[in-house]
């Protein structure tokens, strides 16, 4: 079992990217490791304001600070071919080695639906995903030998090529997931997990689904990355921590799948119908920081090795600041 570590979630759908590396820059002198950044090409609300690149950021960040990297997560099946995050991914490892992982998932609406053509059920875009995931695992394994590869998928196609810049080792693939199916598939085919905030006894089970696919694959799941991000409110007083979350983050207290709506507008509009009560159990508001500590504490008692925090406010240096001092030292695993 790894060390834990606790990053900075870099928000990009709230933040000029200036200001993301900044941040994540200034998280790390104040006790944050590693840096996660979700692949926006729109925010969630109109509110939030901004979605840059994610791996122009990233790469940004790698020169600013010395934790990990991820982008958490991109999707590689539908504005972007498979073999050109696989490129993405491998130029940023060959620029930080050993410091950056692949965050891959299924993909939503909201920043998928800008290339035009028909949104498919949640069923076939995991198929999607997982074909591109073999994909992309062909490319890094023929690339590392010097070879070449073609791909002729039921979704993809890939004429004979290689990637003619890639870094020692290719770097781990990590999948998002938050259902029993493909928790599994993500302990045989991928090299960890990412989910967010939830109730305990459902990631014990994603838990108990991802460890049975990793031993179906002869791998120890005990020695595979699982990581959590955790959206969460902190300001001086309660009254601001639940005025940032009701302004900055409504889509935290959505209770619905948000994978099919296509716009930031469609979101502010539901979004008038959230309600304080609608946070309670998904995501924790509160002015003491021992209230989230102890948040945090109850997803690494139950195995997370890597937990990203995200704190919705704007108010970002003075979280970060009181979180460095308060709450990251007084985590154990």
């Amino acid at each position: 079992m790894s060390a834990l570590t606790v990053g900075y979630a870099a928000m990009l759908e709230q933040f000029h990217p200036t200001e993301a590396v900044a941040l994540t820059a200034l998280a790390e002198q104040h006790g944050f490791s590693g840096c996660m950044a979700a692949d926006h090409f729109q925010p969630w609300v109109p509110q939030q304001g901004q979605a840059s690149f994610v791996w122009n950021v990233l790469t940004a960040v790698g020169e600013r600070t010395e934790g990990d990297l991820g982008p958490g997560v991109t999707c590689p099946s539908f504005r972007f071919h498979p073999a050109i995050v696989a490129q993405a991914a491998a130029t940023l490892e060959a620029m930080y080695p050993g410091r950056t992982w692949l965050g891959l998932g299924t993909g939503e609406a909201l920043n998928e639906h800008v290339v035009p053509g028909y949104w498919p059920e949640a069923g076939e875009r995991s198929l999607k995903m997982w074909e591109a995931i073999e994909l992309i695992n062909k490319l890094f394994t023929a690339s590392l030998e010097g070879k070449e590869v073609k791909h002729d998928g039921r979704f993809f196609k890939m004429e004979t090529t290689r990637l003619w810049t890639m870094p020692e080792q290719a770097p781990p693939i990590l999948v998002a997931t938050a259902g029993p199916i493909n928790a599994k598939k993500t302990g045989k085919f991928a090299d960890g997990m990412i989910t967010v905030g939830a109730p305990l006894e459902k990631i014990e089970g994603l838990f108990g689904r991802f460890a049975d696919g990793a031993k179906e694959a002869g791998k120890d799941p005990e020695t595979m990355p699982k990581i959590l991000q955790l959206h969460l409110s902190w300001a001086d007083t309660d009254e601001q921590a639940l005025e940032n979350a009701m302004t900055e983050w409504p889509n935290g207290g959505m209770k619905f799948g948000k994978a099919d709506i296509r716009s930031p507008h469609d979101f502010a509009a539901m979004a008038k119908l959230v309600r304080p009560e609608d946070f309670e159990g998904r995501m924790v508001i509160s002015s003491d920081p021992d209230v989230h500590r102890a948040e945090i504490q109850k997803y690494v008692d139950l195995g997370f090795d890597r937990v990203y925090l995200h704190n919705v406010g704007r108010n970002q240096e003075d979280w970060i600041r009181v979180f460095g001092e308060q709450v990251l030292p007084a985590l154990s695993r």
